[in-house]
């Protein structure tokens, strides 16, 4: 994408696909991470916090 092309902060809210994008991406990096250093995650569940271990945790293959 070219300068001209660059979508301002204000195309990028209204549209999401991008954000939502590099949201998804960056939670699959952190949650391999935390996969491949041996910690556990936490994620919300039923109304408490609840810690996922390490070995339980589930990335996806292929990020966009």
């Amino acid at each position: 994408m070219s300068v001209a092309e660059k979508k301002t902060i204000d195309e990028l809210f209204r549209d999401g696909k991008e954000i939502d994008t590099a949201l998804r991406n960056a939670v699959q990096q952190a949650l391999l991470q935390h996969k491949k250093a041996g910690n556990p995650v936490a994620e919300w569940r039923d109304g408490k916090v609840v810690l996922i271990k390490p070995e339980d945790i589930v990335v996806e293959e292929k990020q966009n």
